[in-house]
């Protein structure tokens, strides 16, 4: 039996083979051997119904009845579905840590500490000395410890259900104290009022949106005061005519009160930012030595580790929050303290933390290894942009990203790519930024000032050469 009709011309819905037919095909082999039966059925099933409305409307080829044409869209089908649609991309972007691409990158010892967690049983909530249940904290609660000064701690799936944990467990039908210009407002429409609302606390605001004083907190506090908190402006500033009250006056006033100090300090560091030439930013040592009794703070963003959120502090405090319900339902799972554990363990050199840890590596990443990278690499992007568009290496400025130092830039190097024609060049920079994103390893730039720039700072040497493979080819 011949597989696929004679003749030329348009075919009719008549001349369509049948679905067992194709099946018996060789031509269809290697889409089974590939896919499966399964697939390959409902693949084919698709593909014949479409074909018999192209013959009913006369726009059918006789060609495409072929065994072989029929194989081929339909592996190109079946093996378009089977791309992952979480994938590996380049972050040109010029945002470190970037919340719609991952944000941190894990160091090589988590990655593999994940890929032991993903294979093999682990001692997950098993104590190893006594044989009996043990807490899933403890595999990491004493590095956290050791870290932060704090006396106990406790990790939950992010900074947000930390607040929530928090609130929800100390603050549950009382009030919380917090100066009107911290009611920040985060990525994804997470607001302090929402998240207080559903914690079943009551927000109490004091101050101004720039000007808060140690009286304002003094006046707030009554007898269903629960709290008094600090949040951190981690995506905002403001600046000119402003007053705040510092951690260690908050807490004053808490403690004589007889009330906890309570800080939301957002991304979070470990280590002062300045000794790597980064700008200051208050570690979470620094706000537990001011007098903080809770402080909450994410993974994933300076800590350079797995998104998580992070609740470090008094014992006791800690002790209510693990008992609280919700405990349960934002906890972490395995894989999640399979690459926090040794992230937290790098902080025990701060020495090799500029080498070590990806986030603080491609931060303090030097002009001098970027710039000439940038150079290396406009030939390329120019030859796969093609004459209607210049490339430049141009100097450029990067950010931390995800709420870090909103207001703070690091020097960095790039290529700008600019439309040579004429008339309106938006729409053709908009084509050339789509043609970049379909490449087999996307890349992501970013479109300003009629030029799309792609900010080489997270551009490791690593992956020069594979990025400049990409690029071997026209991409129109």
């Amino acid at each position: 039996m011949a597989d696929h009709p004679s003749g030329t011309g348009a075919a009719a819905a008549s001349d369509i083979p049948s679905l067992d037919r194709l099946l018996n095909a060789e031509a269809l082999r290697p889409a089974l051997d590939a896919h499966g039966r399964t697939q390959v059925v409902a693949a084919l099933r698709r593909d014949l119904d479409a074909l018999r409305r192209r013959a009913l409307d006369g726009g059918l080829a006789r060609s495409e009845l072929d065994a072989a044409a029929v194989a081929a869209r339909t592996s190109a089908a079946l093996d378009q579905a089977a791309q992952p649609r979480l994938r590996a991309v380049y972050n040109l972007t010029g945002t470190v840590l970037h919340t719609n691409l991952g944000r941190a990158l894990l160091p090589d010892e988590a990655v593999a500490s994940v890929l032991r967690a993903l294979t093999s049983p682990a001692n997950l909530e098993f104590d190893l000395d006594t044989g009996g249940r043990g807490d899933r904290d403890d595999l990491i609660d004493d590095l956290l410890c050791e870290l932060t000064g704090a006396e106990a701690a406790t990790v939950v799936n992010n900074n947000a259900a930390a607040v929530l944990l928090m609130l929800n467990a100390l603050a549950d039908r009382r009030e919380v104290v917090v100066s009107r210009g911290e009611l920040v407002e985060i990525g994804g429409a997470f607001r302090i009022p929402d998240i207080m609302k559903r914690a079943g606390a009551k927000l109490v605001e004091i101050g101004t949106t720039n000007r808060t004083h140690a009286a304002d907190y003094e006046t707030a506090i009554g007898p269903r005061t629960a709290m008094l908190m600090k949040v951190h402006c981690s995506n905002y500033a403001v600046t000119g005519f402003t007053k705040s009250v510092g951690i260690a006056d908050v807490a004053a006033l808490a403690h004589a009160r007889g009330l906890p100090a309570t800080v939301d300090l957002g991304s979070g560091t470990l280590v002062d930012l300045t000794q790597f030439g980064l700008p200051k930013e208050d570690t979470v040592r620094e706000t537990i030595a001011a007098g903080a009794d809770l402080v909450t703070f994410s993974g994933d963003k300076l800590l350079g580790g797995p998104q998580a959120g992070l609740l470090v502090g008094r014992a006791d405090l800690i002790r209510k929050i693990k008992k609280n319900p919700l405990k349960r339902a934002l906890r972490v799972g395995k894989l999640t303290l399979a690459a926090l554990e040794p992230v937290l363990s790098l902080y025990r050199a701060p020495e090799f933390l500029a080498e070590r840890l990806t986030t603080l590596r491609l931060l303090t990443r030097p002009l001098r290894d970027i710039q000439p990278q940038a150079e290396r690499l406009r030939g390329a992007l120019a030859h796969a942009a093609g004459p209607g568009y210049a490339v430049e290496a141009v100097p450029m400025f990067s950010q931390i990203g995800s709420g870090a130092l909103p207001v703070d830039q690091l020097p960095s190097y790039g290529l700008a790519v600019r439309y040579a024609g004429s008339g309106r060049p938006g729409r053709h920079l908009d084509k050339l930024e789509t043609l970049l994103r379909r490449l087999p390893v996307p890349v992501i730039g970013r479109i300003a000032d009629d030029a799309l720039w792609l900010d080489l700072r997270c551009l490791e040497a690593r992956d020069e050469a594979a990025f400049a493979g990409q690029l071997a080819e026209p991409l129109a």
